[in-house]
């Protein structure tokens, strides 16, 4: 019995102290009114997986808005004949006889355009056609037409072609004044002859301008975004998540020729009224308001006491213009065009750039602290309301013994320091090459004559017989002198 007593003893002994050791070691045990804590669930990391909910900002792809757009966008191949004058050799034709001063040759382009109706319309940038001598359109489906030339429009850099074909898919216009900096958008073409490639992006910024330096009256208001464009995309569609159109798509931003980043299109509200004009008229009808106008600085807000840096400075008034007959005065500060504010000088041009010769439109303007609604009657170039057909207007070339001629910029006049000249604008096989004009080439007189008109020039080629001499400049100020006989 001792043992068997000492034995429980020892083992009630043992137990009670594993219990205390226990109870010191990680302390007392949970209640059963206790709560037991489980992991926070709630954590800020969310799946990336789209529940086609509509919830959050950006889809999981663009599916539906490529298949809208990759059909209506086609392939536009353009070919024109170019004339290289060769370099004149006196003493070649002194020992072997008269020598070759021209070569012929063809040179191939391409781009892309975006079908605007069911009946055959498509519109493109002037660029990508300019100078073609044929234009061939490829359809995604690899149906190929030729192109005819509605309208081409170097101001916006907006071109109108016409297919003779029906029931084609196209893309309906969306609402450019809508596009908000950050939105998704789509840009669609032929880039690197690459056929409906389709590429993403954000709109990175508006009102864009200072793009198409080489036209000496542009209208600029470009979509910027960084969707990958490059060589051969001109033309083509930026379309919106919902596959609508909202751009044309014109130029990068590049040192080396391809894609660094960004990438410019014409608001479709502008294009909308381009095209509208060239299939009612042919041509497009501008209006102007009037005015010259400064972007306003802290600089400019400064000299000019200006309370804050909204609108756009008038700097000074056209005589008999559109704000001249409102009653706009040098001083004031445009603030608005019916209703849509705008803050730079390109934002203004985009919105009279909707509007004809005649229209109607409300400008808000600030003068000595005071707004002010005034009712603006907008008018041409040349002061008039009249809204002229393309055949009635002016010809802007002329062609003479197998060249086409064209009027001087008077900015191009005063870089080379000439009063007065017309411009070789193409040259095509003909007397004028056979002589060793080049193309660019600028004449300023005929036969002694000033050259100061485009009827100048007809006056003085057509139907002469007998020696011409003609006088003029280069580009890069080299004069020079040809005299021939017809």
């Amino acid at each position: 019995m001792k043992k068997i007593v000492s034995t429980v003893f020892v083992a009630c002994f043992g137990g009670f102290v594993a219990l205390a050791a226990s109870h010191f070691l990680f302390g007392n045990s949970p209640k059963a009114n206790d709560q037991v804590r489980h992991p926070d669930t709630s954590t800020p990391y969310k799946f990336t997986s789209y529940d086609g909910s509509g919830s959050g900002t950006a889809p999981s792809d663009f599916v539906m808005a490529a298949e809208k757009s990759v059909n209506s966008v086609v392939h536009i191949m353009t070919v024109s004949e170019q004339v290289n004058n060769l370099a004149y050799d006196p003493f070649a034709e002194l020992f072997f006889g008269p020598q070759k001063r021209q070569q012929n040759f063809v040179q191939q382009g391409s781009g892309s355009g975006v079908i605007i109706s069911e009946d055959g319309f498509i519109v493109t940038n002037n660029h990508v056609i300019a100078g073609s001598n044929k234009i061939e359109v490829v359809l995604n489906d690899k149906r190929t037409y030729v192109a005819e030339v509605i309208g081409a429009d170097a101001s916006t850099d907006v071109a109108l072609l016409k297919i003779k074909e029906h029931g084609l898919p196209f893309l309906n216009y969306g609402n450019s004044d809508g596009v908000k900096v950050g939105e998704w958008a789509l840009a669609v073409g032929n880039p690197f002859n690459l056929n409906s490639t389709v590429t993403a992006g954000i709109i990175s910024a508006k009102g864009r301008n200072n793009i198409l330096n080489g036209n000496k009256s542009p209208i600029e208001s470009f979509i910027q975004t960084d969707a990958a464009v490059n060589p051969g995309n001109s033309g083509g569609a930026l379309v919106n998540t919902e596959g609508e159109l909202i751009g044309i798509n014109t130029a990068i931003a590049s040192s080396n020729g391809a894609f660094q980043g960004y990438s410019f299109a014409v608001p479709v509200n502008i294009v909308k009224k381009v095209v509208s004009d060239m299939v009612e008229f042919g041509a497009v009808q501008r209006a102007y308001i009037g005015v010259s106008l400064l972007d306003i600085d802290s600089k400019l807000a400064a000299d000019k006491n200006l309370k804050n840096l909204k609108g756009i400075y008038v700097s000074s008034i056209n005589e008999g213009g559109s704000a001249q007959d409102a009653g706009i005065r040098e001083g004031d500060v445009i603030t608005a065009i019916h209703d849509v504010p705008v803050r730079s000088v390109s934002e203004l041009q985009e919105q009279i750039s909707r509007y004809r010769p005649g229209d109607k439109i409300k400008v808000e303007i600030v003068r000595n602290n005071n707004d002010l609604n005034l009712p603006v009657t907008l008018k041409t170039y040349d002061n008039t309301t009249k809204l002229v057909k393309k055949s009635e207007m002016p010809a802007k070339t002329v062609n003479a013994l197998g060249a086409e001629f064209a009027e001087v910029d008077n900015d191009d006049l005063a870089a080379l320091r000439l009063e007065n000249g017309i411009r070789i604008e193409k040259l095509n096989p003909g007397i004028l090459s056979q002589v060793g004009i080049q193309q660019g080439f600028i004449v300023t007189s005929i036969d002694k004559k000033k050259m100061l008109t485009l009827k100048d020039v007809e006056n003085s080629l057509s139907n002469k017989k007998g020696m011409v001499l003609i006088e003029g400049f280069y580009a890069n100020g080299m004069r020079a002198s040809y005299s021939f006989g017809l």
